[in-house]
């Protein structure tokens, strides 16, 4: 196909960029550590961390791992919300030369003992708040080196100290756990200032992530992500953010607010290693459900870019504290994950002066496939043009390109898509074309511009605020509940979240509550998955070979 898109460019967009400007992401940091020393690298609840103190505190627990024995390659799970031990987290392990498996921390004990049996992962870094999922499954998981950091580490002893009394002792948020054998945050750093980081010999087709998704099929596999997969996506979203960047005065240093969490790739590449790439300040929140909190910590910054997922644009709008934010010096909002309504987008720039500018990627390209146009607050309803160095084509069924303004699944080949899924050649090869397109599963039909508009799903994907749910996975769940004979599980649209997800069930036991279910739910699913809505059934549609029909129940709910 030939490439439209590139003739409405922005201006000053390259159309191609350079995977090899490093050979990895560990060379894109040490560059930025050396050139932005006495920058404030990350904040969080006012306590600033400098690239010169990550450096020293990222080699000191690189140096700690490296001497438990880690064979180099090994993977190191990370489980912590937004908080300065993240990116010391994240900078050690891909120092040390291990890989890192990035682990929502909300997941239940049957979702984090999946991740760590199927990544192999045997060392893991944990905030406390989490400790006593991780002590269900342990004795199940191939994790040998524990490392619990609390919320009050690197916040100095005071703050720390404070801060860790209110979390355990005042709001609760510490559930009683046992980890024997396990390492604080602190001792280890202690113990790695002692040591010496080996410098790792790594290469461009190295992992560096391994970031669970479910791909186009329920089960949660880990796409394989190398270093210049990760390096060529920072590269291509610092080329696509120049014309918002050079609108107005020159700015000294870009802050990025990184409300998204830390393990959603969309936040890893543009909220972190985009940031430490451009010497950057990531302002982290810990908790962007606290409207107010988030709110209070824009006020205290004058903010240059904020990617965000359009329920929390739209709840931050709807907040009474929204005006009293300062948003002049805002050049760049981003809206992924999920769509972005056309109202919200509209409101927003009433208010803010500043578009939101909707892009579209998945955990399996690193993530950013295509964006719109910066330079410009037209709201366009689409997910925009490929990134440079990407080709986008839209294929019908049997592999063939469709012409202009006709449906077809949306392929993607270029630096940024993975390997493929780890230890999964056969889910691989299900969405890898013989010439190296990923098939997303995602139908859209694309403009003669060169701009894709999503119109509809293969895979029967829930997305509920950005974050995919796959009906296989929870219809597995809820088949293990006592009383439950048949069930189906889909997306309904919702206000709020875009989607939620809704159970049509049948009973083999006639006592079986709605409440009965929805504990079940809630003892293995973390809250995103959950069912909103749950609705009993005497059967259900299905083919003539039995399989349920989840299409025919989403079209009846929403006829």
């Amino acid at each position: 196909m030939e490439k439209v898109w590139l003739k409405h460019y922005p201006q000053g967009v390259p159309s191609e960029i350079n995977p090899s400007e490093y050979p990895s992401l560990v060379h894109l940091l040490e560059e930025s550590f050396r050139k932005n020393a006495s920058r404030r690298a990350f904040v969080c609840m006012d306590k600033a961390l400098t690239y010169a103190e990550l450096d020293r505190l990222s080699r000191q627990l690189g140096a700690w791992l490296q001497s438990r024995g880690l064979a180099p390659k090994s993977r190191v799970a990370l489980m912590m919300p937004n908080i300065l031990q993240y990116p010391v987290a994240l900078a050690a392990v891909l120092r040390a030369g291990y890989i890192v498996v990035n682990v929502n921390p909300l997941y239940t004990p049957r979702e984090l003992e999946h991740q760590l049996k199927d990544s192999g992962a045997e060392a893991i870094i944990i905030l406390e708040n989490f400790a006593s999922t991780l002590q269900k499954v342990l004795d199940k998981a191939p994790v040998k080196h524990v490392v619990v950091a609390t919320m009050g580490d690197l916040l100095g002893t005071v703050k720390g100290t404070i801060v860790n009394f209110v979390v355990r002792r005042v709001k609760k948020l510490v559930p009683e756990w046992s980890l024997p054998g396990s390492t604080s945050f602190s001792a280890a750093l202690a113990e790695g200032q002692r040591l010496t980081l080996k410098p790792a010999e790594l290469k461009p087709d190295d992992v560096a992530f391994l970031q669970y998704t479910g791909g186009t099929t329920g089960v949660s596999k880990g796409a394989t992500l190398l270093h210049r997969n990760v390096v060529a996506n920072v590269l291509q979203s610092e080329a696509w953010m120049q014309p918002s960047l050079r609108k107005g005065a020159p700015i000294d240093q870009i802050i990025m607010v990184t409300a998204l969490p830390l393990y959603h790739i969309f936040a890893l590449t543009v909220c972190c290693l985009l940031v430490m790439r451009s010497g950057g300040m990531a302002l982290l929140i810990p908790n962007a459900r606290d409207i107010a909190g988030l709110l209070k910590d824009l006020r205290k910054w004058k903010v240059h870019m904020l990617p965000a997922v359009n329920t929390l644009y739209n709840a931050m709008l709807n907040h009474p504290d929204f005006d009293k934010v300062d948003f002049s010096d805002l050049r760049v909002a981003n809206g992924g994950g999920m769509a972005v309504q056309e109202a919200v987008a509209r409101k927003w720039l009433e208010r803010t002066k500043c578009p939101i500018v909707e892009g579209y990627g998945l955990s399996e390209t690193s993530p950013s496939v295509t964006c719109n146009p910066t330079d410009t607050d037209i709201f366009t309803g689409t997910i925009g043009l490929p990134l440079p160095s990407t080709e986008l084509e839209l294929r019908d069924d049997d592999g063939k390109s469709v012409p202009l303004g006709q449906p077809g699944e949306i392929c993607v080949r270029g630096p940024q898509v993975m390997a493929g899924y780890w230890n999964r050649p056969d889910e691989t090869a299900r969405v890898m074309t013989s010439d190296g397109f990923l098939k997303t599963g995602d139908v859209g039909v694309m403009d003669e511009r060169g701009y894709t508009k999503i119109v509809d799903r293969k895979k029967d994907m829930i997305l509920v605020s950005g974050f995919n749910v796959y009906p296989n996975e929870l219809e597995g769940v809820v088949m293990e509940c006592p009383g439950v004979l048949e069930v189906a599980a889909v997306g309904v649209p919702d206000e709020h979240s875009g989607e939620v997800v809704k159970l049509f069930i049948v009973k083999k036991d006639p006592a079986l509550t709605e409440e009965a279910v929805r504990e079940f739910c809630k003892e293995r699913l973390t809250g995103y998955k959950r069912p909103k809505h749950i609705e009993f059934r005497t059967d259900l549609p299905k083919t003539n070979v039995g399989k349920i029909l989840r299409r025919e129940l989403r079209e009846k709910k929403s006829a």
